[in-house]
């Protein structure tokens, strides 16, 4: 038999046929009111937390696995170091056996000159001719000490009396530091009883003192009354005299004729002036006033000019706001000229798009094309 293949016009058709059946079966799904909550597929949700879960479940498994895996291998490893262990301390042990029963102190060649108890069961040398030392034996030897137990022992005997006196010297120390204190708080309340004894004393002198000063300003208070009484007493008498030396003098009296014929001038015999000396101060007063009238024009003419140029100032700032008022003006006319070309502009722009675009209102048809599709 011959393989007969299938026209690419019926493949396109079987292919477009199978995508609108998924299609409407999606469309199903997704726009079936009693499954759709909110835009959200429960059953993949299910899904979704069951395979969560599994893996979960598997996770879990797992870890356990490991967990089990690991305790048995710690438990290994306990024993393998136990075994160890144990294995160091019974080779030690041997070895430590062996120690002692076949390398002992005393089976060493050089035992006999490192040999601790030689010394205690014989002395080598008891003294600088010791008879147990033989004629080719050294007697002296430099740096040995052959008393040192009696030096010890004198050392330890000076030690304990260094001691002693020691402690003899910081008993007397601590007995005279007591002594040094007991004499420090005598000392320190024999001060505060003097600092008392001073207090008082000093108040007693600052009462006196007060009570002194006191009296010394009473009197001198008392001395002042009089000293002003005395004055008064002098500047009325004083009075008295002069105005007695005015009713009596010559001033008063115009009996003078000797005045008149001297140029030199007595106050108090003095009885006026003259009509020359009288005509040169009226002419003296008359060029004062003339002065000041002069001076007053001039002051006038000063005023004038001032108020004058106060006069000018404020008419150039009447007419300066004036012009900056009709700048304003124009200013103003020009914009609302431009608001109401822009507005009519923008009402025209409206009646357009309301009148010649926007004229085909859509209808609810052509909203229900949308969410047509599952995609």
């Amino acid at each position: 038999m011959f393989k007969v293949d299938i026209q690419s016009e019926q493949k396109q058709a079987v292919a477009i046929e199978a995508r609108r059946t998924r299609e409407k079966q999606r469309q199903s799904r997704i726009f079936n009111v009693q499954n759709q909550v909110i835009g959200v597929d429960m059953e993949a949700l299910k899904n979704q937390v069951m395979e969560r879960r599994k893996r979960e479940d598997a996770e879990r498994a797992r870890e356990e696995a490991f967990n089990a895996n690991r305790v048995q291998c710690d438990l290994m490893a306990q024993m393998l170091e136990k075994e160890e262990a144990q294995r160091a301390r019974q080779v030690a042990q041997q070895v430590q056996a062996f120690r002692e029963k076949e390398q002992q102190p005393h089976h060493r060649r050089e035992f006999d000159l490192c040999d601790p108890a030689r010394l205690q069961r014989k002395p080598i040398r008891v003294g600088s001719q010791d008879p147990c030392c033989g004629p080719s034996s050294m007697q002296y030897f430099a740096g040995e000490d052959l008393n040192s137990t009696t030096r010890r022992r004198l050392q330890q005997e000076q030690s304990r009396r260094d001691l002693g006196r020691q402690w003899e010297e910081h008993l007397q120390a601590r007995r005279q530091e007591k002594y040094l204190d007991i004499l420090e708080g005598q000392r320190q309340i024999e001060m505060d009883l003097r600092a008392v004894h001073l207090d008082e004393l000093q108040a007693t002198h600052r009462r006196v003192k007060d009570v002194a000063t006191a009296n010394y300003n009473r009197t001198q208070a008392t001395e002042m009354d009089i000293q002003q009484q005395l004055a008064r007493q002098r500047e009325q008498d004083d009075n008295l005299t002069e105005i007695y030396n005015h009713l009596t003098s010559d001033m008063l009296t115009e009996k003078c004729p000797a005045s008149l014929k001297s140029q030199k001038v007595i106050q108090n015999h003095w009885k006026g002036m003259s009509s020359e000396q009288i005509a040169a101060i009226q002419k003296e007063q008359a060029g004062q006033r003339l002065e000041a009238q002069h001076r007053r024009k001039a002051e006038k003419r000063q005023e004038a000019e001032w108020a004058r140029q106060e006069q000018m100032a404020a008419q150039a700032a009447c007419q300066l706001e004036h012009e900056q008022q009709l700048q304003a003006q124009k200013l103003r006319r020009d914009l609302d000229a431009y608001n109401k070309e822009l507005a009519q502009e923008q009402q025209a722009k409206k009646d357009y798009l309301d009148k010649v675009v926007y004229t085909n209102e859509p209808t609810s048809q052509f909203y229900l094309q949308f969410n047509t599709s599952s995609r």
